[in-house]
């Protein structure tokens, strides 16, 4: 147990419960964990961003990427193509399995580089790296493996990057997702630029923690033909990450009011087809999501301009919460909503 991340859910809720005449007790040392007390006598509990609102079986496959995306696509979404998970050495052998870091590169090859690797469980992005060659591709695989005995091999797909959160048949939060980039001023380094977007954060209340030593920032940028020493030019954007998590220093814009009707129903029925009553779906759109989603597949051919990259059951807002006082209020009605599914 660290101190190191202030708790987001805990004093959140413990602002917010009052309001629906509930109180919230927390266990003192730590602050991460809670019961909450209703009006009725009846008790709900968390821990982090877990709370009593989903059920269990059903969380623990969202926790599971590969078993999320099997489940998904027998339902008839459309998931992230050639997806497929790997085990460590030792679990490949426990579980008498030739699916090792080896067959993985050979896969990735059949693919065709770039791929995707990522950790099977995990959250805010960590570990998840494009790979262009073999060497990158045995790195970041083992650096996986130090600590997740599954990783997915994935093709890349490319589009806008969305989040929804849904609660109780209704999307209460979408916004778009944008990498980790900067600015530039035609004077100032990209490690300047980084140093100046980390103390924006600071001033805005955003504890996210740009790390400039990130191995992934410099190979990012030297497929670029840049340097963290490089000047942009004035009004040039340089992307330094391929993940777009806030987590990582990825920007939000909201898009709660604009995401098109079907776009929130797809959200919504992935939402309940899985079981769940809170969920975080993650889609990548060919597009905008202020327009119709495409339909398909037609003629045998998926004709769909999105896929499903990810679900979350506990999906932490914390990181989202501090990129504006508009998106403070959301997440504080999104909760308090939550608060009074809980109750029923």
């Amino acid at each position: 147990m660290s101190k190191a991340s202030k708790p987001f859910l805990s004093p959140l809720l413990k602002k917010l419960a009052p309001r629906i005449g509930a109180r919230v007790f927390l266990e003192p040392e730590w602050g991460v964990v809670g019961q909450i007390v209703f009006k009725s006598g009846a008790k709900s509990y968390f821990r982090y961003n877990s709370i009593d609102l989903n059920p269990l079986g059903a969380t623990e496959i969202s926790k599971d990427k590969d078993y999320a995306n099997f489940f998904l696509k027998s339902q008839g979404y459309c998931v992230v193509p050639g997806s497929r998970a790997f085990f460590s050495d030792e679990w490949s052998k426990t579980i008498h399995s030739k699916r090792n870091i080896h067959t993985a590169w050979v896969y990735a090859q059949k693919l065709g580089l770039p791929v995707i690797v990522k950790p099977n469980s995990g959250s805010q992005g960590r570990g998840v790296e494009k790979v262009f060659t073999k060497a990158d591709f045995y790195r970041a695989v083992r650096s996986i493996f130090a600590y997740d005995k599954v990783m997915l091999v994935q093709n890349v797909v490319t589009g806008r990057d969305y989040r929804l959160v849904v609660l109780d048949g209704e999307v209460i939060s979408a916004y778009e997702r944008v990498p980790l980039s900067v600015m530039g001023d035609g004077r100032s380094s990209i490690k300047q630029l980084l140093a100046q977007k980390q103390a924006e954060f600071k001033k805005a209340g955003r504890d996210t923690q740009i790390k400039p030593t990130d191995p992934r920032i410099a190979r990012k940028l030297g497929q670029q033909k840049l340097s963290l020493a490089s000047k942009p030019k004035v009004e040039e954007r340089v992307f330094l990450l391929d993940n777009a998590n806030l987590s990582t220093g990825g920007d939000s814009v909201d898009v709660t009011s604009t995401a098109h009707p079907l776009f929130q129903k797809l959200a919504v029925n992935i939402t309940r087809d899985m079981g769940l009553r809170l969920c975080g779906v993650d889609l990548m759109i060919e597009g905008d999501i202020a327009q119709a989603p495409k339909v398909g597949p037609k003629n045998k051919k998926d004709v769909r301009n999105y896929c499903v990259l990810e679900i979350n059951s506990a999906p932490g807002l914390d990181h989202y919460v501090t990129t504006g006082a508009k998106q403070k209020k959301i997440v504080e009605e999104l909760y308090l909503k939550v608060l009074k599914a809980l109750e029923k």
